[in-house]
C-alpha cells in the first residue's frame, strides 16, 4: 500500500512539474495572437522564428559563447581532473572543495561577484567576460565526469606506455585521453547545454551586442505574450532535452571500467 501511495505521489510530483511544459509546446502550435484560447493548428510561429534577425543574432552569439565557453572548459577540467587524479597535492580535498563551489552558488551572487570583478580589473563587457563567467561555473561539470572516468582506469596501461618509452605528456595524450573520451564528451555536452540556457549570470556579464538567446527571450517575455515565445522555448526544451540525454548516456558509458585494446 505505502508502494503505491509513493507512485502516485511520485505521478503527480511529475505532472506538477511538466504539466506546464506540455502545454506550452502545445500552444507553439496554435494560431491564436493572444495564445489564451485554443484556435487551430499553424506552424506559422515556427516560419516567423526562423526570419526574425534579433533572434538570429542573439542564437549566433549564443552559439558564439557556447562554443568558446565548451572548448575551454574541456581543456581546463579535463587537466585538472587529471592532475588531481595523478598526483597527490597536501589541500587536495581543499581544492576539489573550492572547484565544486561554483556548482552550488547562486547565479546572482556569482553573477554580481564576477561583474565586480570585471570592474576591478578594467574588462569591458562583451565576448570575453560572459565566456570567463560561464567558464567558471561550467568547467567543474567536466572535472567531474572525467574523474568518475578515471576512478575505473587501469593504472597499468600508463604504466605500459612510459615502459615502452613514452613521455608522460605523449602517454597521457595517446593512452588516457581516448580511454577519457566519453566523459569528454558527455561533460562537453553539459557544459553546452548549461552554457546556452543560463540567463542570470549572463545578464549581470555581457553588453548588447553580445547578448545571448536567454536575454533575448526574457526581454520580449517582459513586453507580453509572444507565440513566437512558445516555438522557442520548444525549441529549445527539445534541444535540451537530446543533449542531456546524449550527454547522460555518454556518462553512462564512461563510467564503465576501460580496457586494454
Amino acid at each position: 500500500m505505502l508502494d503505491g501511495a509513493l507512485g502516485i505521489w511520485t505521478v503527480v510530483v511529475f505532472v506538477f512539474l511538466y504539466l506546464p511544459i506540455g502545454v506550452l509546446v502545445a500552444y507553439s502550435f496554435n494560431s491564436s495572437k493572444l495564445n489564451i484560447l485554443w484556435e487551430s493548428f499553424t506552424l506559422d510561429w515556427y516560419v516567423q522564428l526562423w526570419s526574425n534577425a534579433p533572434i538570429l543574432r542573439t542564437l549566433k552569439n549564443s552559439l558564439i559563447v557556447a562554443t568558446g565557453t565548451t572548448a575551454v572548459s574541456v581543456v581546463i577540467g579535463t587537466t585538472g581532473a587529471w592532475l588531481l587524479h595523478r598526483y597527490r597535492y597536501k589541500f587536495s580535498r581543499s581544492l576539489q572543495t573550492l572547484i565544486c563551489i561554483p556548482m552550488m552558488m547562486p547565479e546572482i551572487v556569482m553573477g554580481i561577484s564576477l561583474l565586480i570583478f570585471f570592474t576591478a580589473v578594467s574588462l569591458p563587457l562583451g565576448y570575453v567576460s560572459v565566456m570567463i563567467a560561464h567558464v567558471t561555473f561550467c568547467f567543474p561539470f567536466v572535472l567531474v565526469a572525467v574523474q568518475a572516468r578515471l576512478q575505473g582506469l587501469d593504472p597499468a596501461l600508463e604504466e605500459a606506455a612510459l615502459d615502452l618509452g613514452a613521455t608522460p605528456l605523449k602517454a597521457f595524450w595517446l593512452v588516457i585521453v581516448p580511454c577519457l573520451r566519453p566523459a569528454i564528451l558527455s561533460g562537453g555536452l553539459m557544459a553546452f547545454t548549461l552554457s546556452m540556457d543560463e540567463l542570470i549570470i549572463s545578464y549581470f556579464t555581457t553588453s548588447p551586442a553580445s547578448a545571448t538567446l536567454p536575454l533575448k527571450v526574457f526581454g520580449m517575455a517582459k513586453v507580453g505574450l509572444n507565440p513566437m515565445l512558445n516555438a522557442l522555448s520548444a525549441v529549445f526544451i527539445v534541444t535540451t532535452i537530446i543533449l542531456v540525454l546524449f550527454s547522460e548516456y555518454l556518462r553512462r558509458l564512461g563510467t564503465r571500467p576501460a580496457q586494454a585494446a
